[in-house]
């Protein structure tokens, strides 16, 4: 079987989703909503195919040139090379202003309107085409039946010519109506979905394709000046590699002492507890202790300020800046009001496959919720990242805060069976002192101790005690102490 010509869009993650590109000499329908980004997607593609030696054609329909030029102004780019021709021009140039105007007839005027068009690709003589858009026909059709029978027109004499074209459509005709999509080779939707709070958030997905493998499903895309970035949706399956099943040291001895050694690689571990209970410094210790291994790691940080960050790791005796200013450490502050599910993963997998990052932290999972439309598709997405992140031999640290500080806590959602390894930290009280405390509940890749020791946070950096053998009851936050003074570890008593 001949393999099939690819007109590549010039958006990697669309091309990507394709399977490189739309096969050439079709007729594609992009469907959006007014301002979703159809016509950024188009004028991508004609850029993409000016630069690969293809004759490009626009056919503005609905907008004027100086509406088209000030979209491209404000993304700094140039369509130098692309052919432009505009309803308007052609109406006034025809004399259509006249008394037996297009405007007199809407039979007259469908049919002048594509003898003018058709008139200029034969004349051109363009690979790529972009019609932008189609509710203009559909206004001049007047109905259903005309309408579909010049899209059938416009088809086949596009298929005649060799010519790829994306037909921009706003959907305004009633929305069950499917005559296009069973028309179209190939059909994307593109839309807008305003979150209760933050930047609306864009998505697509293919709908069809004929004679083309793709993928299917939603995927994440945002438009930025200069460019638009599709996330294809992340299939952890398609990401394998091999690699060796080593531990991952803290630098603190009695913390993988009670982790059986320390954490796996292509295992994800949950620093789960309250607020402030040292969860984000254990996280921050295995990034530091990577990085000074010579290895690199990245750390997305959902809840806090990158500045409060490197003046909280100063404050227990050590430096994260450095690291970050030499790219041992890759850190980004993550937005969840400005960025979606599709584009952190997206990120996450910069960071893992062209910065190597052998440790990723998520700090935390309640700023990543906050990035979901529901808690359902948190899970689903997050149990797809930390696979993809296991089938690379990436070690994962994410961090949840529970509600509560002492006593019975609650997570906002229960995803610690997707973890391999969970650690708990809780406050308890003695001697009139609130103290912390971090055990061990599971590790489904080896043996773990299963005491509860004391953990303890300041100059000296990260530091676990012994087990806390004297007191019953820890977990509940008011425990009872059964020994002396003497029993206490050394450095509870300071």
């Amino acid at each position: 079987m001949a393999q099939l010509a690819i007109a590549a869009t010039g958006v990697t993650g669309l091309d990507d989703i394709l399977g490189g590109g739309f096969p050439r000499d079709r007729i594609y329908l992009i469907q959006g909503d007014p301002g979703v980004g159809k016509t950024t997607l188009g004028l991508n593609f004609l850029m993409n195919g000016r630069d690969t030696g293809d004759r490009c054609l626009y056919i503005a329909l609905s907008e004027s040139r100086p509406e088209i030029d000030a979209v491209v102004e404000s993304h700094g780019w140039s369509l130098d090379g692309i052919e432009i021709i505009e309803l308007s021009a052609m109406e006034q140039s025809s004399g259509l202003e006249s008394e037996n105007t297009l405007f007199q007839s809407s039979e007259v005027e469908l049919h002048e309107t594509t003898r003018r068009v058709l008139s200029e690709i034969e004349r051109l003589k363009p690979d790529r085409v972009v019609f932008d858009s189609l509710s203009e026909l559909r206004l001049l059709a007047q109905g259903a039946l005309r309408y579909r029978r010049q899209i059938l027109a416009l088809k086949q004499y596009f298929v005649d010519k060799a010519i790829t074209v994306l037909l921009l459509d706003d959907r305004t005709s009633d929305p069950t109506d499917l005559q296009l999509q069973s028309l179209a080779h190939g059909v994307v939707t593109m839309e807008q979905v305003p979150p209760n709070y933050g930047a609306d958030r864009r998505r697509l997905r293919v709908v069809k394709l004929r004679g083309r493998k793709f993928r299917s499903g939603y995927h994440d895309f945002a438009i930025d000046t200069g460019r638009l970035d599709v996330f294809p949706r992340l299939i952890a399956a398609e990401h394998r590699t091999k690699f060796t099943h080593e531990q991952l040291s803290s630098g603190v001895p009695e913390l993988d002492r009670l982790l059986g050694g320390g954490l796996d690689y292509g295992t994800a571990t949950l620093l789960l507890g309250p607020a402030g209970a040292g969860k984000s410094s254990i996280a921050v210790q295995y990034a530091l202790a990577a990085a000074k291994r010579g290895e690199r790691a990245a750390l997305f940080a959902f809840d806090e300020r990158v500045a409060t960050l490197y003046a909280r790791t100063r404050a227990i005796g050590d430096d994260l800046e450095p690291y970050v200013a030499s790219g041992q450490i890759h850190l980004q502050q993550i937005d969840p009001a400005e960025m979606g599910a599709g584009e952190f993963a997206h990120r996450v997998r910069l960071a893992v496959e062209e910065q190597h990052c052998r440790l990723v932290v998520i700090d935390s999972l309640n700023g990543y919720l906050q990035a979901m439309a529901d808690e359902k598709q948190l899970t689903v997405q997050l149990h797809e990242l930390l696979s993809y992140l296991a089938n690379l031999g990436v070690a994962t640290v994410l961090v949840m805060a529970q509600h509560g500080l002492t006593g019975t806590m609650q997570s906002p959602v229960d995803v610690s069976y997707v973890a391999d390894t969970v650690v708990m930290l809780r406050y308890f009280e003695t001697a009139g002192r609130i103290r912390k405390a971090i055990s061990v509940l599971k590790k489904r890749s080896g043996a773990h101790e299963d005491t509860i020791r004391e953990l303890t946070l300041g100059q000296g950096g990260v530091r676990v005690g012994a087990p806390l053998s004297q007191f019953l009851g820890v977990l509940t936050g008011v425990p009872r102490y059964l020994g002396g003074d003497e029993d206490l570890s050394e450095h509870a008593r300071e």
